[in-house]
């Protein structure tokens, strides 16, 4: 009996993915969670694992195909025979994927009139949103499906061309062949073109989205980090001694937003159609970029750690995404993020909201410069480590007094430092 193969669910909010590489060939024999494909989405890389042990069969999607949640991508039978052309050398790549021919489908199978089952979750609603009917767009994805891109594609060509400026024919460069018009930029000789990778494509769409559904509102509070300074020079070394990692100010920052956010639940929440969902758990994200591109993983249950377990778990989270080894379940959950720029982060920077949280943090750069401060009864001028924190909320579930007042008490709490090390 054949076993379908589908892609799972590979973070929250991810209804798709694009198979970025076939590990196995029709006829080759695998063994059970051995990888067979490789798929990409705006959370993370993963390699899909096979489900039995068996001769893999029939392979439904492929490289390039973008594939939603829960479809198919491949069939193994536990009890055929692998074919005797299998014998690849080591690192060799597998034969192309075997993909039925658009000619070889019924007859029905590619028209979308009149429905929208071709279409995915997000395609039909962000072609509602902009009033565009289904049914005369486009599919790229898998079996002619439509797709989020092939919406904003379609979005793109059917407006109305923007009326150019006036050409000056003493400076134009002709462009040369086969060069293309993106944003209404013509490249020209000399530029550079980067096709976008999958990864870096995906991402891109999520911000336009995010961007597209959120009224995103900013706020900035100015933090005096001394103390902060103070207690970890003068325990880090111990701490390393005993944990075996350094210890850095993301932990500061993440535990101060933790204990905030169970003072202001609004920032804790999602909006769903027509109600704010106020989460029990606090699942803090925490935006970490890798080689790939942004990954968020999420520390669960952020709230019942100390400073030093929560430590401990950001260094785990961090490390396993710059090597590749986090799984779905470690970027799935989130309620809300810390996105921290590292320290080139400048003075401030608002970030875009991980939908669908309604909140998140970015750490600027700490950096030594004077500020008045009151000793002894007299107003001083002092050198103090201050850092900039900007929030971004989303205004149709956060007011500004309780933003303001989150971020109000994640600067109290820094700047405290009543931490027990």
């Amino acid at each position: 009996m054949k076993i379908g193969v589908e892609l799972p669910a590979l973070g929250e909010s991810v209804v798709e993915g694009t198979v970025s590489r076939w590990l196995v060939a029709v006829g080759d024999r695998v063994e059970v969670d051995q990888p067979l494909v490789e798929v990409t989405t705006d959370k993370v890389d993963a390699e899909i694992p096979a489900p039995s042990a068996g001769v893999v069969v029939e392979i439904l999607a492929a490289e390039g195909d973008v594939v939603p949640v829960g479809g198919a991508l491949a069939g193994i039978d536990p009890e055929a025979t692998a074919s005797s052309g299998k014998g690849r050398a080591p690192g060799e790549a597998p034969p192309a994927p075997e993909v039925p021919e658009p000619g070889l489908e019924p007859a029905d199978s590619g028209s979308k009139a009149g429905s929208t089952s071709r279409a995915t979750p997000v395609a039909r609603r962000l072609a509602d949103e902009r009033d565009l009917p289904i049914e005369a767009i486009d599919g790229s994805g898998s079996d002619g499906r439509v797709t989020k891109r092939d919406v904003l594609r379609h979005a793109e060509t059917s407006a109305p061309a923007p009326t150019p400026p006036p050409a000056r024919p003493e400076r134009a460069v002709a462009p040369r062949a086969g060069s293309r018009v993106a944003g209404g930029y013509t490249p020209v000789p000399g530029d550079r073109v980067i096709p976008m990778s999958p990864m870096r494509r995906i991402i891109a769409e999520h911000m336009v989205y995010s961007k597209h559904t959120s009224p995103h509102v900013g706020t900035v509070a100015e933090v005096d980090m001394s103390a902060i300074v103070a207690l970890r020079a003068g325990h880090k070394v111990a701490f390393e001694e005993a944990n075996g990692f350094a210890l850095t100010y993301l932990p500061f920052i993440a535990h101060a937003v933790v204990r905030a956010l169970k003072e202001f639940p609004a920032l804790n929440a999602s909006v769903l159609e027509g109600a704010i969902v106020e989460k029990k758990h606090v699942n803090l994200g925490l935006a970490v970029e890798t080689e790939k591109g942004l990954v968020v993983p999420v520390v669960r249950d952020a709230d019942r750690f100390s400073l030093a377990g929560l430590a401990a778990e950001i260094n785990d989270l961090a490390s396993r995404a710059r090597d590749k080894k986090l799984s779905a379940d470690d970027l799935q959950g989130g309620s809300f993020t810390v996105s921290n720029p590292g320290r080139q982060g400048n003075l401030y920077g608002f970030a875009i909201i991980n939908q669908p949280q309604v909140g998140i943090i970015r750490m600027g750069e700490m950096i030594k410069r004077p500020v008045v401060r009151t000793v002894l009864g007299e107003d001083a001028i002092v050198i103090r480590p201050m850092m900039h924190v900007a929030l971004s909320y989303d205004h149709r579930a956060v007011d500004g007094s309780p933003a303001n007042g989150f971020l109000y008490r994640i600067r109290e709490l820094l700047e405290r430092a009543d931490y027990d090390l």
